[in-house]
């Protein structure tokens, strides 16, 4: 199957291109994703995820944050003749005719706003279109996956869900604990994105979603960006391009195909599943899921139509 494209709702590189280790421009620099290894792969559309890393939070969370977006347009602007940032609805219409790959900023923890609407406006205003509400940890929103609690979100946290959804903002759900899943879904007026994530019931990890929280996730019109990251895959001692056909294909059972992505989540991990190593290897999932029974168009919503379906809808 030749005519494929493919949207990832979640890579972690920019973290590389801040701390001047790679120009994410070729293979040679190492890591998973560049821009050579994109284009080889037909990636038409990139999440960049701006991952606030433990040691910022919480006080220097903001100023980390405000770094990596920067860093994230630093990097769009220096490769303009090969990608574009994508702000609105109308940016989706360029793709996938054009030459370029857009670009769509995520901040990875809502660390970056502390416990300030006005800073949500304000990274909005700096071209971020989707938030990650929480990473492992509590914050001022709600509590991680990491955190042995039953909480939900606080009263800032409903005022952050409502705002989203007064800017076309894209609610990211996929480091939130369970109870915030919940209550997240309650009150959004918005399809829901769970970015990088997995099927509990294959792998039961607690970053995973249940069938439960799947097929609700799928009934407000979300989607799940499938996650790469071997250790949400198997408890195997190693993962490969078969385990992602899996979870991909439970969660198409569970909660209809119209609710499945990619979300790599590469460069966020330290080894990817055999057959998967970098974004020049969608080719090699592709053919996995057209022999593991998937049509054409069924291939084509996972890679790419299910993302531009939620996007256009979200955002403004």
């Amino acid at each position: 199957m030749d005519n494929y494209w493919v949207i990832d709702g979640h890579c972690d590189s920019i973290l590389d291109y801040l701390d001047g280790k790679r120009s994410l421009t070729s293979p040679q620099e190492g890591g998973h994703w560049d821009l050579q290894r994109a284009k080889e792969g037909k990636v038409i559309l990139q999440f960049l995820a701006a991952y606030i890393e433990s040691q910022y939070k919480p006080e220097r969370g903001t100023l980390r944050g405000l770094e990596l977006i920067h860093a994230a347009h630093r990097f769009i602007q220096t490769n303009s003749e090969s990608v574009f940032l994508i702000r609105q609805r109308e940016d989706l219409d360029r793709l996938p005719s054009s030459s370029k790959m857009g670009c769509l900023l995520s901040v990875e923890g809502g660390e970056v706003i502390g416990s300030s609407l006005f800073l949500l406006d304000i990274i909005y205003e700096l071209g971020v279109r989707a938030l990650g509400l929480t990473w492992n940890q509590r914050n001022a929103i709600a509590d991680g996956a990491g955190e042995k609690t039953n909480s939900s979100l606080t009263k800032f946290g409903e005022d952050v869900i409502l705002r989203m959804n007064e800017l076309g903002m894209i609610i990211d759900v996929s480091h939130i604990n369970e109870a915030g899943f919940w209550h997240v879904l309650e009150l959004s007026s918005q399809p829901i994105l769970a970015s990088h994530s997995c099927a509990y019931a294959l792998c039961p990890h607690p970053r995973n979603l249940t069938d439960e929280q799947l097929r609700a996730l799928s009934r407000k019109g979300g989607i799940v960006g499938v996650n790469f990251y071997p250790e949400f895959l198997t408890k195997e001692a190693e993962a490969n391009l078969l385990d992602v056909v899996c979870h991909i294909r439970h969660i198409a059972e569970v909660a209809g195909v119209d609710a499945v992505g990619l979300g790599s989540d590469f460069d966020g991990m330290d080894s990817t599943p055999k057959g998967l190593e970098g974004a020049n290897n969608y080719e090699a999932l592709v053919q996995a899921l057209s022999h593991a029974g998937f049509s054409k168009a069924e291939i084509e919503k996972i890679t790419y139509k299910n993302f531009m379906r939620f996007l256009a809808t979200v955002l403004k």
